[in-house]
């Protein structure tokens, strides 16, 4: 695709990354069949074609409005498109420069700047756990649109569960991002994701320093505050990382592993940073991705054997962001669970996508109902994922039990001993 930068952005670093993401693009419109919102809306410019023409233009000079906005805010920024491309373009990179570039140029009206503000302060606050506690004591009395976003209380037996941390020390050691709202609404994952590795004979370490991978502000126009989350999450994770006291830095949110694999994409400009947060990119993995080593050491320790179907959602920031796929699927079957996707459209989002599903109620439940109508076809008795978005999003939306797959991983291992 041919470009003429407008002055305002040739030879700036926004400019010069989106003229090379344009360059590649040849117009041919795989795209669209993949794309989520084009799906329900059929509007050219609500799918990643259309919205690369609105972004060029304004690049070009164009005067973005209101309506240019919305196109953007309505994209899942789910990377569907970037699976289906021939071309390899990088939409994800170019929409986020898009929005930057029209948020400075068109003011949101005051209700849509406060909903942001809070959701980019609020999750990442401290004040969000006291917050969700009183959330979940008032829940019976809130509208069905607080009452799905606010995980019902846990019982004694399952907070017991979610804060039984494994005490052995082992040689091999992670690093492992606890989040920001996970350790709030669904803290059993992170420790069981400690239980499972230690059973292998890997001690989990959490630094307490670290907080959100810079997602939620990155994602909501703050892409300075999005750097400064990643700056200090580095901070936190560099002494292990220097002194080579840990391994890898593992991801049980796909959300967070797509983003802290990006650090050193998005810190290369930063002298101070750009080699250390390269660093940290080449150390993180997903969970998903040790389980090939895993599997053998995990194998004979099943205490438990799996009897029930499950129903694999895997998040677009597993598939489409970190190009993983399969891999879940495969490992866990080879754990003696039997593992299934939906039989159509496991590619497509659920409609979770971070904040979406606050700032686009209507798209994301078509888009969750149509998920869970898809993965009903597998007929399992358990949902799993490996995003917390996803899997409280759905759960949102059914009676069917949703969890991340290595929490039934852990209920199978419990009992054993760590090597």
């Amino acid at each position: 695709m041919q470009t003429n930068l407008s002055p305002e952005y040739k030879g700036t670093p926004d400019g010069d990354a989106a003229e090379a993401i344009l360059r590649k693009c040849v117009h041919c419109g795989f795209c669209t069949a993949t794309c989520p919102t084009y799906q329900l809306l059929g509007d050219e410019l609500d799918g990643p074609r259309g919205r690369i023409y609105l972004i060029k233009e304004v690049l070009e000079g164009a005067v973005p409005t209101r309506k240019t906005q919305s196109h953007l805010d309505r994209c899942l920024t789910c990377r569907n498109c970037e699976t289906t491309c021939p071309s390899g373009v990088q939409y994800g990179d170019l929409v986020e420069i898009g929005r930057r570039v029209v948020d400075k140029k068109v003011e949101r009206p005051r209700g849509e700047q406060a909903v942001r503000w809070l959701l980019k302060e609020g999750l990442t606050s401290p004040l969000f756990d006291p917050a969700m506690k009183l959330g979940q004591l008032v829940r019976p009395l809130l509208p069905a649109s607080l009452k799905s976003k606010v995980a019902p209380k846990p019982s004694a037996s399952e907070r017991a569960t979610a804060h039984r941390w494994p005490q052995r020390e082992h040689p091999r050691k992670v690093l492992m991002l606890m989040g920001c709202v996970q350790p709030t609404m669904l803290p059993n994952i992170n420790s069981a994701t400690a239980r499972v590795l230690d059973v292998a004979g890997i001690q989990t370490v959490v630094a307490e320093e670290a907080g959100c991978c810079g997602a939620i502000r990155s994602h909501l126009g703050d892409h300075e505050g999005g750097l400064a989350d990643m700056r200090r999450n580095i901070d936190a994770w560099w002494p292990s990382v220097l002194a080579n006291k840990v391994e890898a830095i593992v991801m049980n949110a796909s959300g967070c592993g797509a983003t802290v694999k990006q650090y050193g994409q998005a810190l290369a400009h930063d002298e101070a940073y750009a080699d250390k947060a390269r660093r940290i990119s080449e150390l993180t993995k997903d969970l998903s991705e040790l389980l090939p080593e895993l599997v053998p050491a995990l194998k004979s320790r099943i205490h438990r054997k799996p009897t029930a179907r499950l129903a694999f959602h895997p998040p677009c920031t597993l598939q489409h962001a970190q190009q993983l796929r399969g891999g879940v699927e495969m490992h866990l079957g080879a754990l003696g669970f039997d593992v299934q996707l939906s039989p159509s459209e496991s590619h497509l989002c659920c409609g979770s996508a971070g904040t979406y599903s606050v700032l686009q109620p209507t798209l994301a439940y078509q888009l969750r109902d149509r998920k869970l109508a898809n993965l009903a076809e597998v007929e399992a008795q358990t949902i799993v994922s490996a995003n917390i978005g996803c899997i409280q999003h759905l759960q949102s939306g059914t009676t069917t039990q949703v969890k991340h797959w290595v929490e039934v991983l852990d209920e199978a291992l419990q009992g054993s001993a760590p090597v």
